[in-house]
Formats: C-alpha cells, sequence, structure tokens
C-alpha cells in the first residue's frame, strides 16, 4: 500500500495552487485599487465620460451658425472657508466660437488656504464636446487671508457636436465646479 507524502498529496497541491491564486488576486485589486483614480480620470479626459470636459492647445478653426448656451454653476465643498460663484451670467455662443468666464473666490478665513477645483459638464453626454483651453482648475489655487480673485476659464464647444445625432436636442450645457480643500490639516479649515 502506497501512501501519499505531503509532496504527492493532491489535495495538498490543489489547496496551495488555490491558495497561491488567491494571494495573486488579492495582490492585483490591491494594485488596482491605488491605480483606478488616476486611471478613471484619464479615460474620463479622454472620452468626455461623466461630463468630464476635454482639454484643448487651441480653438477648432472651424465655427458654426449654431448656437448653444452656456451656464456656469460653483459650489465649495465642506471643509473649504471659500465664497466661490460664477462672475457672470450664462453665455450664448457659436459652436467652435471661444468663450472666457470667470469665477470669483474669496478666503473667508484669517489664514492662507489652498484649494483644487474638480469640474464636469451637464448633460454629461456632452462632455465629450466641450473643451477648455485654459482654466484654473489645471492647477492648486492659494489665496491669502481674505483675498478676492477672478479666475477665468477659456472654452469652446467642438464643431463636431453637429454630426451626432445623439447630440440635436442640446442646446444648453452648464460648466460646474466644486472646489475642496487641498491640504484639510491647516488652521482656517472648517473640520467637516
Amino acid at each position: 500500500m502506497t501512501q501519499n507524502t505531503p509532496k504527492n498529496n493532491p489535495a495538498s497541491n490543489a489547496s496551495r495552487r488555490t491558495a497561491m491564486i488567491c494571494a495573486a488576486a488579492v495582490a492585483g485589486m490591491v494594485g488596482l485599487t491605488y491605480a483606478s483614480v488616476p486611471l478613471y480620470r484619464i479615460f474620463c479626459q479622454v472620452t468626455g465620460y461623466g461630463g468630464t470636459p476635454n482639454n484643448a492647445e487651441a480653438a477648432p478653426e472651424q465655427i458654426l451658425t449654431r448656437e448653444m448656451t452656456v451656464r456656469f454653476d460653483a459650489s465649495v465643498a465642506r471643509g473649504l472657508a471659500w465664497e466661490f460663484a460664477p462672475a457672470q451670467g450664462p453665455q450664448t455662443l457659436k459652436v467652435g466660437e471661444v468663450g472666457l468666464a470667470f469665477f470669483r473666490a474669496k478666503n473667508l478665513s484669517d489664514t492662507p488656504l489652498t484649494g483644487t477645483a474638480s469640474f464636469n459638464v451637464m448633460p454629461a453626454k456632452a462632455g465629450i464636446y466641450f473643451s477648455k483651453i485654459a482654466c484654473f482648475c489645471f492647477s492648486e489655487q492659494r489665496l491669502a487671508a481674505g483675498q478676492e480673485v477672478d479666475m477665468p476659464v477659456q472654452y469652446f464647444i467642438d464643431p463636431s457636436i453637429d454630426e451626432d445625432e445623439n447630440m440635436h436636442d442640446v442646446k444648453t450645457i452648464t460648466l460646474s465646479y466644486t472646489f475642496h480643500l487641498t491640504h484639510p490639516k491647516v488652521a482656517g479649515a472648517i473640520n467637516p
């Protein structure tokens, strides 16, 4: 009668293989967790998914007769002692034409605070056609105590929107920004 030694035991080998597969799966999931935010951000910027506007180097050469209205929305995330609002009302411009809008921010605290803006476009399906040439959202914004500034965004609606039958019903696009506290453990920050 032959006895299975630990090296030859099929059940033991299967258990080891299962344990190694589980460990590799856990390691892969941890790696994907750390990579998910940057990968998702890149995906959204490339595809316009979720209303993420595109970034552009320059305005398009073509300007269409089709007009669209761009509305502006602004908010401040909990924890940042700022006022933040659009400095003007809606703008109507031709598709392909460059628009310039300003947002006004004011630090309400008695210490300098740094914020970063997140943004999106509504309706979400218009995100791929909304492009920003210059924007305050590309970098952190630091405001001294009580400082008030106007922050510009230069944008256009890509003329290829006219070729998308799914976009023919869109007459108004809303560009929305939310400022978040960049370094939450500073004096002057509001505790959530």
